[in-house]
């Protein structure tokens, strides 16, 4: 669940506006929302209009939710929010509606609705009507803006990637700048970038259809937000999925999410090197050594050579930098799909006539809003070290543990330099509630590592029972192609039915 991975960013640079996000006046009130007294608008729904290359499900119907900008004066300001369902496909099998919690922060429901619904009908069998929404400062929903500077919204800047020397002062200046601006610009909306109001906007939009209770499946971010719901609103949820989880001590929330990418990458990448080092790769001319155990020492040395002299890419201006390989390995560990392009680009970084092709992730600018967005929500929910906390000292031990991330999880983000103190504690998750949870997880995450799942599983103690799938990846139901663990969520979401004890899918 790394606050900046690779799916959120894929989604947050292709969204584009869903639904209209301009300040709105709610429609007529349907009822008074439930022990609030507060009323809560009806939805018109329409067809959804996606961007430019998402082909969503026939069905799909979009609308805006109007919620408060700030829940503790809910007669005040209100804020869009995009909303959209997919109804079941076959009514006379529906027992609920299941919400779809994106990961992130930054991740776009509407869209992960529109990607995920038509596998999510045909394995659930109707069972539900599906539903997801677009997070503030997501997509359709009300935007923000810091004024980060075009240099500073490219992903190898926005991460804190150390210099070649391990140095953290361009990082430092970097993150300061940055959270200068967002004071200075995101105002009251960018101050409400936080899960406790994503978790609060969920609740109203389950208000606003009539639901008494929802199911919940959330991947990555999203699983921490299910969690959050599960636990401040126990009675509202029916059976919850959480795809994909991190740790969830409340003193650490995402400053340890992003500290345990550093342990993920290197549990991952033995399964990027078994792949490059098999032979049906050299037909393939991926074939990157002859030995598995040869691969990370390669990968390091040239990392280290571009650290010392940059490529020129065939991205005019964008040279292909070790930190930009780094990046690239971060983003393509993610899923075994990916693992072709990235042995391309090492094969073409090692030719000296070759000129590497970058990822778009590597080359874009991330828009205003969206890179905004990415740094509030982090910073806005719980404190972290300021400036002076060590943090050299901390990348350098961290550079030498884990070399493949260089330091970079550790290193120091504009949380350091955040002006408002957060307005409220996380939530801790604890085994106080219904024991109605399933929890799916790789075993070698480079995201959301396995370790950090056990820390979740702990604290929610006989309330859930862990799947644990025998592969590698990040978000698992429908995503990574295990059938095992794929029966073992279908089965609970349709039936209720979980495994008696924790249990194991091999790959």
């Amino acid at each position: 669940m790394t606050n900046w991975n690779r799916r959120t960013m894929i989604l947050t640079l292709c969204a584009t506006a869903v639904v209209a996000a301009t300040m709105t006046a709610s429609p007529p009130a349907a009822r008074a929302a439930g022990g609030q007294g507060t009323p809560v608008p009806q939805l018109d729904w329409h067809p959804c209009e996606l961007p430019a290359g998402t082909a969503g499900p026939a069905g799909q119907e979009c609308a805006t939710l109007p919620v408060p900008l700030d829940y503790s004066r809910p007669d005040g300001r209100t804020v869009p929010v995009a909303v959209s369902r997919l109804r079941s496909d076959r009514p006379a099998h529906r027992r609920g509606t299941l919400v779809v919690i994106p990961g992130g922060p930054g991740s776009s429901g509407v869209q992960r609705l529109a990607q995920k619904g038509a596998a999510l009908q045909e394995a659930l069998g109707g069972a539900y009507d599906l539903i997801s929404l677009d997070p503030r400062g997501v997509g359709g929903s009300v935007k923000a803006r810091c004024g980060i500077p075009a240099a500073d919204r490219r992903l190898v800047t926005l991460r804190s990637w150390p210099s070649p020397d391990g140095g953290i002062g361009e990082n430092t200046a970097r993150s300061r700048r940055t959270a200068e601006s967002c004071a200075a610009n995101g105002g009251a909306v960018l101050r409400s970038f936080t899960t406790r109001n994503e978790v609060r906007d969920i609740d109203r939009f389950r208000q606003a259809l009539g639901e008494r209770r929802l199911s919940v499946w959330g991947t990555s971010y999203g699983a921490y937000v299910g969690a959050v719901y599960g636990q401040t609103r126990p009675g509202r949820v029916d059976r919850l999925v959480l795809d994909s989880t991190g740790d969830p001590d409340p003193s650490r929330v995402a400053r340890g999410w992003l500290e345990n990418m550093a342990r993920g990458a290197a549990d991952r990448f033995a399964d990027f090197a078994h792949w490059s080092a098999e032979p049906a790769r050299e037909a393939e001319g991926l074939r990157l050594a002859p030995r598995a155990e040869d691969v990370e020492q390669l990968f390091l040395a040239l990392a280290e050579e571009l650290d010392r002299d940059p490529r020129d890419s065939g991205t005019p201006g964008v040279p292909l930098t070790g930190n930009g390989l780094r990046q690239a390995l971060q983003n393509a560990l993610y899923s075994d799909r990916a693992f072709p392009a990235l042995a391309r680009l090492i094969q073409e970084a090692r030719d000296p006539e070759g000129v590497p092709a970058l990822p778009p992730d590597l080359t874009q600018t991330i828009p205003d809003e969206d890179a905004s967005l990415m740094v509030a929500t982090i910073c806005n929910d719980v404190r972290w070290p300021g400036a002076g906390s060590g943090y050299a000292e901390r990348v350098a031990a961290d550079r030498a543990r884990y070399p493949l991330t260089a330091g970079m999880p550790v290193n120091i983000t504009p949380c350091a330099f955040w002006k408002d103190t957060p307005a409220e504690r996380p939530a801790r998750i604890t085994d106080r509630g219904p024991s109605n949870i399933l929890m799916v997880q790789s075993l070698r995450d480079p995201a959301t590592p396995y370790a950090g799942a056990l820390k979740m599983r702990t604290a929610l103690g006989d309330r859930a029972r862990l799947v644990t799938v025998g592969q590698g990846g990040h978000g698992m139901y429908l995503g990574n192609g295990n059938a095992c663990g794929d029966r073992a969520v279908t089965r609970f979401l349709t039936t209720g039915h979980r495994p008696a004890q924790d249990t194991d899918c091999p790959n």
